[in-house]
């Protein structure tokens, strides 16, 4: 008789870490119920169907919507976020509010395991309305679910990434190309597949950390990450620092735009270093050599 796999739910198992994760889950031979608010996105998960995958219109801020996901789980992750804010869908209603709440429904559900993506830099203290809420939301979970186990990315970049991809569409289009302030600020870039892998494997371990931060092989200034991607494209461009005042007033302009190609919260992470602690677990305590952007440029596939 074949043994039951352990189910997993993916909330955000649609979105650009979520697929991923999903994906990883599937290999290492976990059923996978992704839950999103649009599920009809799950056809880029993977090619053909699996009696091991099903999809379900869920709403991380509905209560009953949780209740039917979690129900029968072994696991659970929270893989959804928000970048820029629309309507009633803030930062601390997404990042705060419907992570306590999903904490909350999936310890009542008795799951056994609940793992929680943030990022690096997440402080509950800070001023920035988008740090702040993702530090305030590992508190919130915290309290809801003890157990639950935090990843905190780099910033992540993919084939499809919103990082990367557009870097080198700017730098092949301009030859003078604006720095975040002095271009100073500290990147370790995480590959989004390797932080899938990694949050499945958390999954899989009986004990593991609670709090990993995971950075990429390398760490590089904002302008050295640029002078790197410019090196793999064999482009000579000009770099002008450009103060962060002007791009905080720049990106205030462009919040009225539809799809903003630039926010206020981004420019706030690029005033602080995006570097994984020390004093953290990382890629190396989950058995995985993470890969740099090096390995995505010389594969041409942005």
């Amino acid at each position: 008789m074949a043994t039951e796999l352990q189910k997993v739910a993916v909330f955000g198992g649609t979105g650009f870490l979520g697929r991923r994760v999903v994906r990883h889950l599937l290999d290492r031979h976990f059923a996978v119920r992704v839950a999103s608010r649009r599920p009809e996105r799950g056809g880029a998960i993977v090619r053909g169907t699996s009696p091991t995958l099903e999809f379900v219109r869920a709403d991380i801020s509905d209560a009953a919507s949780i209740d039917a996901v979690v129900a029968g789980t072994f696991g659970v992750v929270n893989a959804v976020s928000l970048y820029v804010e629309q309507g009633g869908r803030t930062f601390h209603s997404v990042h705060v509010e419907a992570a306590a709440r999903l904490a909350t429904r999936a310890r009542e559900a008795n799951v056994a395991q609940l793992v929680h993506v943030s990022g690096i830099g997440a402080d509950a203290a800070s001023a920035s309305p988008y740090i702040r809420s993702r530090g305030e939301g590992e508190h919130a979970v915290r309290a809801a679910f003890p157990l639950a186990r935090i990843i905190r990315p780099a910033v992540m970049f993919g084939p499809d990434d919103a990082f990367l991809v557009p870097l080198v569409k700017l730098l092949r289009k301009f030859p003078v190309f604006p720095l975040f302030g002095s271009g100073r600020t500290q990147l370790q870039p995480a590959g989004v597949e390797d932080v899938g892998a990694a949050i499945a494997r958390t999954l899989e371990a009986s004990q593991a950390e609670p709090i990993h931060e995971l950075g990429g092989p390398h760490i590089y200034s904002y302008q050295a990450l640029l002078r790197t991607v410019c090196d793999h494209l064999g482009l000579q461009r000009l770099f002008v620092p450009v103060p962060f005042v002007m791009w905080q007033a720049l990106a205030l302009l462009a919040e009225n735009l539809p799809g903003p190609p630039i926010t206020r919260n981004q420019i706030d992470l690029m005033r602080m270093d995006n570097v994984a602690s020390p004093d953290c677990a990382g890629f190396g305590a989950l058995g995985i050599e993470p890969h740099g952007i090096e390995d995505l440029l010389r594969q041409q596939m942005i």
